[in-house]
């Protein structure tokens, strides 16, 4: 109706000058008739009785449908891929790395990519402790650098934090261990992530001050926590990948960016077999699976019952997990399958021991390994050859790249490591409580 009546003020402003007032009136009282009847159309238009002339609010929302429908399509077609590489080549380390940037403007780091761990940190500088020759994050030259006080509700989620002795404007400070051999101490931290062309602003993390105990044994530029946690880059992305990423891990041996972190629905593997994902409330981070039984060659090696039982009160059962290297067994079931492994391989000379591994045999005698199988819930994982060896590279010797779970508080875990999943995409589908593995080659 506002709309008709100004057609109505400008058509008299338009012929005024030129008309006279005698003929002027009856044009305005049939252009307001016009109006009038029209506005009376438009409420009948709205009746949802009339299905052959469509209303200005369906034509609206037909255009809002069409317009969403096309803004989802864009949205849905995002695809997020960093590349990952061997910390072996890029930092003398056993974790793989990826790139990401910290701050604005944004500084490159090569941070681990771990499964088993929420925090993200990286060193600041000044970190005169931390790993010799690691890059160190500035915040002095971010701009969106900001620390976090003790009254900060994040605070109190860490146990090493100090802020129970502290006035709550002071900083959030916690101790946080790894790997069981060192431990370091940061200030809980807000920045922007760079993660390809996604930007995280306000992301948390820990900026690492000081390093106590075997620092070499850190990731030298700092660590992406992709666990189940709270402060992970899951949880701290909300909706944004919608709980869903994959990873393709490449040979330790390899110099390239050549895997990938896929963090979204889009892409994933259309032939990823899953198995579930069990919840452990004591230990939340962590992506456990039902592991039944394993198997070498054809045989399914006799294990006792409770080797891979799941028991969250103990922490037992089965864990994928990125940051572990070697696949680890709790010691009787090791035992088996070693058992098992050596009895098919049938090495003429014996088997001797490198490092961690106690069945090493010379490859001029075993020409062919058996192979093993992990039998998940739902779904066979037949490690190909180069993820069930490790070869040495001074001898001819090959070695199973497995090993008995260490007598610790984790003795009765299982690990399925980093070396077990190389060129594996392994899908993580934390909406549908879900672990997928799909054969992809990243070499």
């Amino acid at each position: 109706m506002r709309y008709l009546m100004a057609v109505v003020v400008h058509v008299a402003s338009s012929v005024a000058m030129a008309m006279p007032y005698s003929r002027l009136l009856p044009l305005l009282l049939f252009l307001l008739h016009l109006s009038v009847a029209s506005h009376a159309a438009d409420l009948r238009l709205f009746h949802s009785a009339d299905r052959h002339s469509p209303s200005p609010l369906d034509s609206a929302l037909a255009l809002a449908r069409a317009a969403d429908a096309s803004r989802l399509a864009f949205l849905s077609s995002k695809r997020t891929s960093v590349p990952i590489a061997s910390g072996q080549q890029a930092l003398q380390s056993s974790a793989y790395v990826l790139r990401a940037k910290l701050g604005s403007p944004p500084q490159q780091l090569l941070l681990a990519v771990d499964t088993g761990a929420d925090v993200a940190w990286a060193p600041c500088s000044p970190c005169a402790s931390c790993p010799a020759a690691a890059s160190q994050f500035l915040p002095a030259n971010s701009s969106t650098y900001t620390p976090l006080s003790c009254s900060s509700s994040w605070c109190p989620q860490f146990k090493g934090q100090s802020c129970a002795d502290a006035a709550p404007s002071g900083p959030c400070a916690f101790t946080q261990s790894y790997g069981g051999d060192s431990s370091f101490s940061a200030l809980l931290v807000q920045d922007s992530l760079s993660l390809d062309s996604d930007v995280l602003p306000n992301f948390l993390f820990g900026c690492v001050n000081s390093v106590d105990g075997a620092a070499a044994n850190l990731p030298k530029q700092g660590l992406l926590g992709l666990g189940r946690g709270t402060m992970s880059l899951l949880s701290q992305s909300g909706n944004l990948y919608q709980g869903v990423f994959s990873y393709c891990l490449p040979s330790f041996k390899s110099y390239y960016f050549s895997g990938s972190l896929r963090l979204g629905p889009v892409g994933q593997p259309k032939n990823a077999r899953f198995t579930p994902l069990l919840k452990n409330p004591h230990r939340p981070s962590l992506y456990y699976v039902n592991l039944v039984g394993v198997k070498v060659g054809r045989v399914l090696v006799a294990v006792q019952p409770d080797s891979f039982a799941f028991d969250p009160a103990t922490g037992a059962g089965t864990v994928v997990d990125s940051g572990t290297v070697i696949t680890r067994f709790v010691a009787t079931a090791y035992a088996a399958i070693r058992d098992e492994f050596r009895r098919q391989a049938n090495a003429s000379s014996g088997y001797t021991s490198l490092g961690a591994f106690d069945t090493c045999f010379s490859t001029d005698e075993v020409a062919v390994a058996p192979s093993v199988t992990l039998r998940l819930e739902g779904l066979d994982l037949t490690l190909p050859v180069e993820n069930t060896l490790i070869h040495s590279s001074a001898t001819p010797l090959a070695c199973l790249a497995m090993a008995s779970a260490p007598a610790n508080v984790n003795s009765v875990v299982n690990v399925i490591a980093s070396l077990q999943q190389q060129n594996l995409r392994v899908v993580v589908d934390t909406a549908n409580d879900r672990l997928g593995f799909a054969r992809e080659l990243c070499n």
